[in-house]
């Protein structure tokens, strides 16, 4: 009801804008809705949705975010290649948020307790640069 209620008003207003630093928008509303989609077990909604948005006019931040969370929608399907990809390049836009982001570590966490044996090269490189030990 709500993210019904924001894409309204985010689309009267007729694109994405950042004014007072809100970056609200029919985008924004987009990468609320997968978020909200991942948390309530929709998995499928998130994926379908998460496909569907262009985040490049959008701030850093929210660009950045939206990549953790499709990267998450990945991981609940076990497309983990796919979603560390995401996540590593999410980390060439914006490294500090990236390693310094519970939801990445959390990610990471998750991927090492699934590997078997030895993680790849770049798992093993972004678990130390967001300190997640084996």
């Amino acid at each position: 009801m709500f993210l019904n209620e924001a894409d309204e008003t985010a689309r009267t207003l007729g694109g994405d804008a950042n004014h007072l630093w809100t970056a609200f928008g029919p985008t924004n509303v987009a990468i609320h809705r997968v978020a909200t989609s991942m948390d309530l077990g929709d998995v499928q909604v998130a994926m379908e949705t998460a496909s569907q948005v262009d985040t490049r006019p959008l701030p850093v931040e929210r660009r950045v975010r939206h990549a953790m969370e499709t990267a998450r929608a990945f991981t609940a399907r076990n497309r983990n290649d796919e979603a560390l990809s995401i996540l590593l390049g999410a980390e060439q836009i914006a490294p500090e948020q990236v390693r310094n982001h519970a939801l990445s570590r959390r990610l990471v966490r998750t991927w090492m307790q699934r590997g078997r044996g030895k993680p790849s090269y770049q798992l093993a490189g972004l678990a130390k640069r967001v300190h997640v030990a084996r």
